[in-house]
């Protein structure tokens, strides 16, 4: 086994040792707090193939880099994404990395999780914010909740543990999350509750109607279980309790109402080869452009130089004054 690299610091000291990966802007969803219902996506002739993103990953590893989380969009419809988690699962396997794991809608599991779990992977976030199949067609707007639901049976029968990710929408789903918390108790499942994030622009929907605060959230939970702190970390930016009455953990992800810039280790890859060091800013670095044009050493160089301007924090803010997104490109792109 590989002994672990240093990891490269940014300017406050802190570790990058996480890389997010979009592999594609495309999604089969059109969840309603993401993206317009009609979207425009890049061309294909935009998007890194999947050997540069691997080359890509592959310079991260170089600098320390432990864990990748293949997002999207919907990184299960890019075609051949199988060969890409193969190639960075063996090296999970070799200990190279500690951890790969994807964050999906689930729409593709039924089909997919035993090859998942074959090529290394071993966790996955899967995006459900109901389980109410009407209102789940009604976020989504295209999504079927029993394909989704029949997707993570797969995923767990494959040995695949799950974590169900739910962003919080005020007037939506928060009479919801209690109940969907015992759901994830009754099937052995982690969740993580998100709040709203204000990037790009949604097709009219207005992102401060749909913004719920976690802290209500939380004292709501509160009412019915017993929650307990512990110091669980994943690497991502989620504060854990447990759940008490079902022994599951429970993961509050507050970009708004408690930021978690402090203890960033993370910087996010999109499929175009631009690397946005913080989620709620847009200053970035063209990866693809500096590999294409300069290789390995131009690559190398380009990622140092881009972690040396990683900021202390990011822009995000919802208020009256502030409803617009505090960056124009959309979550899809940069990677959720």
């Amino acid at each position: 086994m590989s002994s672990p690299i240093s990891p490269i610091l940014d300017p406050f000291g802190r570790p990058i040792t996480y890389l997010r990966v979009s592999v594609t802007d495309r999604c089969d969803f059109r969840c309603v707090y993401c993206m317009a219902e009609d979207m425009t996506f890049l061309p294909k002739a935009e998007l890194m193939t999947l050997e540069e993103t691997e080359t890509l990953c592959r310079r991260f590893m170089a600098v320390g880099t432990r864990n990748i989380r293949l997002t999207g969009g919907e990184p299960l419809v890019r075609r051949n994404i199988i060969s890409l988690i193969r190639n960075l699962g063996a090296e999970v396997k070799k200990g190279n990395l500690d951890e790969l794991t994807i964050t999906t809608n689930g729409s593709q599991l039924y089909k997919m999780a035993d090859m998942l779990y074959d090529a290394g992977v071993r966790r996955l976030n899967v995006s459900v914010d109901t389980l109410d199949p009407d209102k789940f067609r009604e976020i989504t707007r295209w999504g079927d909740l029993a394909q989704v639901l029949n997707g993570i049976k797969a995923a767990q029968a494959a040995g695949l543990k799950i974590k169900l990710n739910t962003v919080a929408l005020k007037g939506t789903n928060e009479d919801e999350l209690a109940d969907m918390l015992a759901w994830c108790g009754d099937h052995g499942i982690d969740m993580t509750i998100i709040e709203v994030m204000p990037m790009g622009d949604i097709g009219g929907e207005d992102r401060l109607d749909q913004y719920l605060p976690l802290s209500m959230v939380r004292a709501q939970l509160s009412r019915r279980f017993t929650l307990q702190e512990i110091p669980y970390r994943t690497g991502g930016p989620a504060r854990y309790v447990r759940i008490a009455e079902t022994g599951q953990k429970l993961g509050f992800i507050t970009p708004l109402t408690h930021n978690f810039c402090e203890s960033c280790n993370r910087v996010r890859l999109t499929c175009t080869g631009m690397l946005y060091m913080c989620l709620g800013q847009d200053d970035s670095a063209n990866l693809r452009d500096a590999m294409r044009e300069g290789g390995t050493e131009a690559l190398d160089a380009a990622i140092a130089e881009a972690i040396g301007r990683k900021p202390k924090g990011h822009d995000f803010i919802i208020d009256r004054d502030n409803n617009a997104p505090a960056v124009s490109r959309h979550m899809s792109v940069t990677g959720g």
